[in-house]
């Protein structure tokens, strides 16, 4: 039975005391996936408390033992995209971005605590926060093109910033960041154990001395060595390569088991998913700022949310029916138009992001 005051929850907890603005991501059972009413919540309060004397510091969470944020409702993606209501899909992205670009550019301090699961739209929510915090229990990652889709929040902009060749790495692959990794590639900042979180966040509320950025080292640990870094290696010699055919060619030339399986991997993924994200990660370099990435982004996203089949394909067989055997459209990297990614690069929406 369900409970009738448990349904009422609101699905981002919006609380404020002693100069700390707490907003705790509350759909648990499904890892606190966002939807555009959590986008529009989040909104509200950022807009109440940015002017509010009474709030200095601003802190996201989530709810449950999972994780920040698995990301966005791919479901409820999918079913705009087939139904023909990309409009709406257009609708959701718009605020959502809105609100990546306003936690960057907000002007109090935005703590983000990337406890366990934070990949796709929680990196939207957590990566460009100004003060980043990861656990022992984190796993970050922008998985977009295991369903046949591209990075999109941001993701490119921090994508492109990784060291060497890793943002092409993690772009195309949609790897797993551990705590290390993930401050290695500069989706976090600070290392902060699971139990000590609780903590951290009573610190943040009675908080009268040392400063935010002294008691933030505090309670900063030095983790682990990260994995990425020791495969730097053989990461940033394939992935510098021109195409994703080429990425693949000089992983099978490579020593490293690692490299095979990168291959192998990418060899299951979507064609244009991987062709697009290689050009929009490149590309992401060359842009001025996080709110560019986020409008190249967005007419990324709409281009495969209107032109492509991949996306509602990779969503069926990762999301819905789980049968993990998506049939990519086109099949293979050799049957790719050449000026693909160009296409898609060069794609404007109806509607632009910032208007």
């Amino acid at each position: 039975m369900t409970d009738p005051a448990a349904a009422a929850e609101p699905t981002v907890l919006v609380r404020a005391r002693a100069g700390l603005g707490r907003l705790t991501l509350n759909r648990p059972r499904a890892i606190n996936a966002l939807d555009l009413g959590m986008v529009r919540l989040m909104h509200e309060a950022l807009d109440a408390w940015e002017h509010d004397v009474d709030v200095d510091v601003v802190l996201l969470d989530g709810a449950g033992d999972r994780g920040l944020c698995a990301g966005g409702d791919v479901r409820g993606l999918a079913e705009q995209v087939t139904s023909g209501r990309a409009d709406d899909a257009a609708v959701f992205f718009r605020e959502e971005y809105a609100l990546n670009a306003r936690i960057a550019e907000y002007p109090k301090p935005f703590v983000a605590f990337a406890d366990g699961i934070t990949m796709g739209g929680g990196i939207g929510v957590a990566g460009h926060a100004s003060i980043r915090v990861v656990t022992e229990r984190s796993q970050l990652a922008m998985p977009e093109t295991r369903i046949g889709f591209t990075p999109d929040v941001g993701g490119t902009w921090l994508l492109a910033h990784a060291p060497g060749r890793l943002g092409e790495y993690l772009g195309l692959t949609g790897a797993v960041m551990d705590a290390s990794d993930a401050i290695y590639a500069g989706f976090a900042d600070h290392f902060v154990p699971h139990e000590n979180l609780d903590g951290f966040r009573d610190a943040l509320e009675t908080r009268a001395d040392p400063s935010l950025s002294e008691l933030v080292l505090l309670f900063d640990e030095t983790p682990p060595r990260s994995k990425l870094e020791d495969a730097r290696g053989w990461i940033d010699d394939a992935f510098a390569a021109d195409t994703v055919p080429g990425i693949v060619e000089r992983l099978r030339a490579r020593s490293e088991p690692e490299a095979a399986a990168t291959a192998d991997l990418l060899g299951e993924l979507s064609p244009t998913g991987l062709a697009v994200t290689l050009a929009a990660v490149r590309s992401a370099r060359r842009l001025p700022g996080l709110r560019a990435a986020l409008e190249q982004e967005y007419g990324l996203v709409m281009w495969f949310a209107t032109t492509q089949p991949d996306l509602a394909e990779g969503i069926r067989a990762q999301v819905v029916d789980k049968d993990r055997d998506p049939h990519w459209s086109p099949a293979t990297l050799a049957d790719l138009a050449p000026d693909l990614a160009a296409s898609a690069l060069s794609f404007r929406p109806s509607i632009p992001l910032w208007g």
